[in-house]
């Protein structure tokens, strides 16, 4: 799955912490750090567990 720094992920499922599905992609590699756009908590996720978790990709087509 192509994912880039800056991209948002929609989430299958809601975070916790506040209800928002997007998350900002802080981070690529064999991790990402993701900022949740409702709340602004930041975590770490291993690449595999994450990919199973996105909805979809929402990318800004002119920073590419």
């Amino acid at each position: 799955m192509d994912i880039r720094t800056g991209d948002i992920l929609v989430m299958k499922k809601p975070h916790p912490g506040c209800g928002s599905y997007e998350m900002l992609v802080q981070r690529c590699g064999a991790d990402f750090r993701l900022c949740c756009r409702g709340c602004g908590h930041t975590f770490m996720i291993p690449r595999p567990k994450c990919e199973k978790k996105i909805r979809s990709v929402i990318r800004d087509e002119k920073n590419d």
